[in-house]
């Protein structure tokens, strides 16, 4: 029988957004105060010397793993299950969400005048199967001074986002180039995406 909606396991509005732009009905499917948020936390450390496409991957698998648990624990409707991660890096160096606005600035002063890989990972489990796919893009920004940095962190836009800053937002005025997919760098790239719900009947 073909799914009529998916549950997104992702607190971030721009994926319901982009999601919604795909014309496609969704659920959310968060995590509860049953479970560890300090483990689920841990999801996302970095192993030594790991790349960041393996990186990407694997915590977007282990965060479908959860959210899979999530479903069958909570017995709701089955449907599919999506999940996403996005990672940003600078050759193998991986820069996940800042710590703090200190932490931010760091980043954004080594990001600054440089090309970087942003990678965003994509996940459908159901019925016992999964898909995946992975979308790599390259965004370059301009040189930044320290005070043009320390104004963007002081808006609060860099926490909580990958890299450091969110390219729907105002660090949009410092990036000079962008190849891949703009989609992709918000945190939902649309193609895989598309791909990956057509695979499990979501889509034709």
């Amino acid at each position: 029988m073909r799914p009529e909606f998916v549950y997104l396991a992702s607190q971030s509005p721009r994926r319901r957004q982009l999601l919604e732009q795909l014309g496609v009905r969704h659920e959310l499917l968060l995590p509860g105060e049953d479970e560890d948020a300090e483990a689920l936390e841990a999801l996302e450390a970095v192993r030594p010397g790991e790349a960041p496409a393996a990186y990407v991957s694997r915590v977007t698998g282990l965060k479908l793993d959860a959210a899979l648990d999530r479903l069958a624990r909570r017995g709701l409707p089955p449907a599919p299950v999506l999940c996403s991660d996005t990672t940003v890096a600078l050759g193998r160096r991986i820069y996940g969400k800042p710590a703090d606005a200190q932490d931010a600035a760091r980043m954004l002063g080594e990001l600054a005048g440089a090309t970087h890989r942003v990678l965003t990972a994509v996940a459908v489990g159901h019925a016992g199967r999964r898909w995946e796919a992975v979308s790599d893009s390259r965004v370059s920004f301009e040189p930044l001074t320290p005070q043009q940095i320390e104004r963007y962190v002081a808006t609060g836009e860099p926490l909580g986002k990958a890299g450091a800053y969110a390219i729907q937002g105002r660090a949009a005025m410092h990036v000079t180039r962008i190849a891949g997919s703009y989609s992709g760098i918000m945190g939902l790239p649309m193609h895989e995406t598309a791909q990956l719900l057509r695979a499990v009947g979501l889509l034709t």
